[in-house]
């Protein structure tokens, strides 16, 4: 008798809907198509093509190649790839290409709100550490933060910062109660897993009467943050140092925040009650994560598919990586956050506010 069993389970036969088939072929080459065009949009972004459109005007590929000083062999597909993907408007009628403002502000500006390029960047440099990680899968082994391409690090600077730029001193800081007065007379601030420092520069450009402490365990990460610091003329009132989230002394902060990284700690609980020691009586806690909701089927949609690709490729291994290893990935979502939260000393816990890709808490002792 012929054995059905495969090394990976019973195989069955069960037949396959033409249609359906055909449906979902379609998402996988659009997926592919995505995937090899995030490469363009960044060679796109680091030659200045997206910003030499900006404006609206129609240009032909010849005159692109001469405004940016590039090839027009290159260009003619890459305008066409852009096109296709709805990047960019070509006219077949006068064989241009424009931008509309829409795609202006997601590809070509830099101060938007809905600027995505960074996401790019991130993408490419997690991707050139896949043979990595598909060797962590084998083995359960962590991989840090420290260990993957630098584009993840500028990367992940430009894609959180239009957010922060957007929301930080605008409508998350005045979600928290009292929080604000406390820092236009005169705070105490530590930025935990500030990485290149663009939260904790935002903070200080708001705030001059306040002084602030950003720290992080990667060194690079605090060199970079130190130069932003100097070019936006805050250093005066930012030190950046290299720490670890567990180790923050005790003492009398009005305001500890930790944006989008307590669930890459391997010790999430750990960090959080080294948030609650450094704290004043009346001190807060503002903890900015990745938007989830509390249950699988609630995430399984495309922002969550972002985050649990993330979750995948760096948090989790990053958490592995760490001494605990708690690896709460990029969905925790708000009950178990809280939890946590509430676990580690704070006694006033709530859901401050959100946006469409954040969920920002505040804890209080």
């Amino acid at each position: 008798m012929t054995d059905t069993m495969s090394t990976h389970g019973p195989t069955t036969s069960r037949d396959v809907d033409p249609d359906r088939l055909d449906a979902f072929l379609g998402g996988v080459i659009g997926d592919v198509g995505a995937t090899l065009s995030a490469g363009l949009v960044v060679i796109g972004d680091r030659l200045g093509l997206y910003a030499a459109m900006r404006g609206g005007d129609p240009v032909s590929t010849d005159a692109l190649a001469r405004r940016t000083g590039t090839s027009a062999v290159y260009l003619a597909p890459w305008l066409a790839n852009q096109a296709a993907g709805g990047y960019v408007e070509y006219d077949a009628a006068t064989q241009t290409w424009s931008m509309t403002p829409e795609q202006e502000a997601t590809l070509a500006d830099p101060d938007s709100p809905a600027f995505f390029v960074g996401s790019m960047e991130l993408a490419l440099g997690v991707l050139r550490d896949v043979p990595e990680l598909e060797q962590r899968f084998r083995t359960g082994n962590g991989f840090g933060w420290h260990e993957h391409d630098g584009d993840l690090f500028t990367g992940t600077e430009r894609f959180f910062r239009p957010g922060y730029v957007a929301n930080l001193v605008a409508e998350w800081l005045p979600a928290l109660h009292g929080v604000v007065p406390k820092l236009e007379s005169g705070a105490e601030v530590v930025d935990v897993g500030c990485g290149h420092g663009v939260s904790t520069v935002l903070m200080a450009q708001a705030f001059p009467a306040s002084r602030f402490v950003g720290i992080d365990y990667h060194e690079a990460s605090i060199v970079v943050a130190r130069r932003r610091a100097e070019e936006a003329g805050v250093s005066d009132r930012i030190s950046f140092e290299v720490a670890d989230a567990g180790e923050l002394p005790a003492g009398h902060a009005d305001l500890v925040t930790m944006f989008d990284c307590l669930h890459d700690m391997g010790d999430p609980d750990g960090a959080a009650r080294a948030a609650r020691r450094a704290l004043s009586d009346d001190g807060t806690f503002m903890v900015v994560e990745p938007m989830a909701g509390d249950h699988v089927e609630d995430n399984l949609h495309p922002v969550g598919r972002v985050f649990y690709g993330a979750s995948t490729l760096v948090c989790t291994p990053s958490s592995l990586a760490q001494p605990g290893q708690r690896a709460l990935g990029a969905q925790a979502g708000p009950t178990v956050l809280t939890s946590l939260l509430r676990d580690s000393g704070f006694g006033r816990v709530r859901v401050a506010t959100t946006s469409p890709v954040n969920l920002i808490l505040e804890a209080r002792p």
